[in-house]
């Protein structure tokens, strides 16, 4: 089954140049020239959305917003494509819930590649959420044991079913948001390099930069309430979490 996009952007040249160079990767693409027109189709039907931002009535981050709030559309991964390049934009964004960000103009390499990439960790995620879904084999020895959860106050983190929670609150916390999360809770009292915490949290054939991982700590610390003041900067090392009484 191939691969389907939706393009989203009020410049039909914009849609056009990226439809064109995504088809010759492979990937069936739709394009809407508008939020409205792309919020009138079966949503449910597409793999990844490239949306513009700065569109008439309704916005990109109007778009998002509907998607990351259906049920049927939640998980579905969001690429931001705009000419906002400050960092408080980007910061924005991916605390609405887009998965990347890219900034206009772009270079159709980067662009693709990036949507390689988000394509590919949001596969992944879905194989082991299958896997963590499958009827466990009766008295197999080679079963993985549940692994005990992490609890801090009233932070908790199971990783048996990949979620957090706050005051026994679920936390919506994106996948490498809550890998992050865990390896904190797991090392706590010491703090690691951007490096480290690249090696520990991302797949191996993800390009992560040092700003990508100041992002997701920043959406991070948000979300889990006063627990974000538990994880500190050391500035020009990295990130660790420490306990406080």
């Amino acid at each position: 089954m191939s691969t389907r996009l939706l393009l989203i952007d009020d410049e039909e040249s914009i849609c056009e140049i990226l439809k064109y160079n995504l088809r010759k990767e492979g990937y069936e693409v739709d394009t809407a020239y508008s939020a409205e027109e792309a919020l009138e189709k079966d949503l449910t039907q597409y793999d990844l959305f490239i949306v513009d931002i700065m569109m008439e009535n309704l916005s990109g981050y109007d778009f998002a917003k509907a998607v990351r709030n259906n049920g049927r559309t939640e998980s579905a991964p969001i690429i931001f494509c705009s000419a906002l390049n400050g960092e408080d934009d980007t910061v924005m964004g991916l605390n609405i819930g887009a998965d990347d960000y890219i900034t206009k103009p772009f270079k159709m390499s980067e662009v693709i590649a990036r949507v390689n990439a988000v394509l590919r960790r949001t596969q992944l995620a879905k194989l082991a959420a299958a896997a963590a879904a499958a009827p466990a084999q009766a008295e197999d020895p080679d079963d993985e044991p549940l692994k005990a959860q992490e609890v801090y106050k009233g932070l908790r983190v199971d990783p048996n079913e990949k979620v957090a929670y706050l005051d026994d609150e679920r936390i919506p916390l994106t996948k490498t948001e809550f890998e992050i999360l865990y390896f904190f809770l797991t090392h706590r009292g010491r703090i690691y390099s951007r490096q480290e915490i690249m090696r520990r949290v991302w797949a191996d054939d993800v390009v992560v930069n040092n700003r990508t991982i100041d992002t997701n700590i920043t959406r991070l610390r948000k979300k889990i309430g006063e627990y974000g003041n538990n994880i500190e900067t050391r500035p020009g090392f990295g990130y660790g979490f420490k306990e406080k009484d």
